[in-house]
């Protein structure tokens, strides 16, 4: 690869951030890019394009590092009481991704009625998954309560007094106990973008530690004869870096959980710290803080704060949900378009239009979030030109790269791929422009199959009864 300018904006190679790519990527004595032992120019020409390439070997391997982090650092051994991690199904979900990662030991929480049907239908075992919304639906509820022959999922998190009542109402209806914990605001204000940090005071989510409402809470559930309190929840915010914010929120439900205790006399055995670990998206990212650092950290203060305050050693788990999927997949775009743009002051941006845009990857025009590209199907050399990736939606926020430098040479028929796509590209992605959905497609080994496929236009024209024939 030619020699990168000062200030170069070069997407890194596999070899020089592997932290960016799946595990697996490498290029090839032809300069293309392989994942899974499949070159990426061959997944465009027998698949088409866009298309999501997840390694699942990538997968397997994050799901493995996650359950054993949180087994070694809470091990009984140590004095702890067992440590487990669950997949935020939200990061990307498909029956898939469910049997690799819970045949790993992960558990899953859901957030949805269609999370938790999914799920449970892809087989994952009732009493290792969970259920989170601030505003359940009486049917996720009926139903998460329902599964396992009535035995109920294991955890239910409730986020308001409201859904105190709720809960208590139905499990009272099919003659069962609920398993809840309680969500709690801990004040914590940690991650990216205000719109991904999810455990200060004015959001949505949870109730509030500082002003009595989680107390408030806790007593309801406490006399309320369907419901058993598990124990309390909290999660901070989204792409977060070191340990510091898990550390300070650890500290602060740990301070409430012995609260409870001294003060109604109730003892809770789980304790859930959320998810939230940051991934590198763009060679300026810091290489990404390690489950064993999270795990570690959270594990001494547990301990700590235990022993301070006289009460037992809960169980403890976490839900990481980007960290696993996120470096786990790659986005593989068709160059169009190339045209250069002269800017304010004489300087010159070369915009390169690909077959996708934010129908597949919304997260740069909802968060500013910022990812890199390079090309796939040939080895890049500079001469490198200034570039913004972009897709062909009617809309001028349609960025897929905001800053990139690629070959001076990039031109239509060209493959372009994006790293870190795993986590909310495909979860998130839209029909806008009436777009169909690209698929994920799967690579081990030198093999490649579908585990969500891409949507058809006839997919699309089937849900409008306009077009129905006559």
């Amino acid at each position: 690869m030619g020699e990168a300018p000062a200030g170069s904006l070069v997407c890194p190679e596999p070899e020089e951030r592997p932290d960016l790519w799946p595990w697996t990527t490498r290029r090839r004595a032809d300069g293309s890019l392989e994942v899974g032992g499949v070159p990426l120019e061959d997944i465009a020409r027998d698949f088409a394009t866009p298309v999501y390439v997840l390694d699942r070997a990538d997968l397997r391997g994050r799901a493995r590092v996650w359950t054993s982090a949180m087994a070694e650092e809470f091990w009984e051994g140590y004095g702890m009481s067992g440590g487990d991690a669950f997949y935020a199904a939200k990061a990307l979900l498909c029956a898939d991704v469910v049997d690799v990662v819970t045949a790993e030991g992960m558990g899953i929480d859901t957030a949805s009625l269609g999370e938790l049907a999914l799920t449970l239908r892809a087989g994952a075992d009732p009493a290792r998954v969970g259920l989170h919304g601030n505003n359940k639906l009486d049917a996720e509820i009926e139903l998460a309560l329902g599964a396992g022959d009535n035995s109920g999922i294991e955890r239910i998190f409730v986020d308001s007094l409201h859904e105190v009542g709720q809960v208590e109402r139905i499990a009272a209806a099919l003659g069962v106990t609920a398993r809840v914990m309680v969500r709690l605001k801990t004040g914590i204000h940690a991650g990216g973008n205000e719109y991904i940090a999810t455990s200060h005071e004015d959001q949505k989510f949870g109730v509030s530690v500082a002003d009595g409402s989680a107390m408030d809470v806790v007593r309801a559930i406490i006399v309320s004869p369907h419901l058993e309190l598990l124990g309390f929840h909290n999660h901070i915010g989204s792409q977060i870096e070191g340990t510091e914010a898990f550390v300070a929120a650890a500290r602060i439900v740990m301070d409430f959980r012995a609260r409870v205790s001294r003060e109604l006399g109730v003892s809770t055995r789980e304790v859930d710290l959320g998810g939230g670990v940051g991934i590198a998206y763009t060679g300026a990212d810091p290489v990404p803080t390690s489950p064993a650092e999270v795990a570690r950290g959270v594990a001494a203060t547990v301990r700590e704060a235990a022993e301070e305050t006289g009460t037992s050693v809960p169980h403890v788990s976490v839900e990481p949900g980007r960290s696993v999927a996120g470096p786990t997949t790659v986005t593989v775009y068709r160059v169009g378009a190339v045209k250069d743009v002269t800017l304010q002051g004489g300087a010159v941006r070369r915009y390169v239009a690909v077959d996708g845009g934010m129908s597949d990857n919304i997260r740069p025009a909802l968060y500013g979030a910022a990812y890199t590209a390079t090309l796939a199907n040939r080895a890049p050399h500079g001469p490198w030109q200034r570039s913004r990736v972009v897709g062909k939606h009617c809309e001028s926020g349609d960025i897929v790269v905001h800053d990139v430098d690629l070959p001076d040479d990039v031109t239509a028929g060209d493959l372009l791929v994006v790293p870190a796509t795993g986590a909310y590209g495909w979860s998130m992605a839209s029909n806008y422009n009436v777009l169909t959905k690209p698929g994920v497609l799967a690579v081990e080994d030198g093999s490649a199959r579908w585990v969500l496929r891409p949507q058809t236009l006839a997919d699309l024209m089937a849900l409008d009864p306009g077009l129905d024939a006559d």
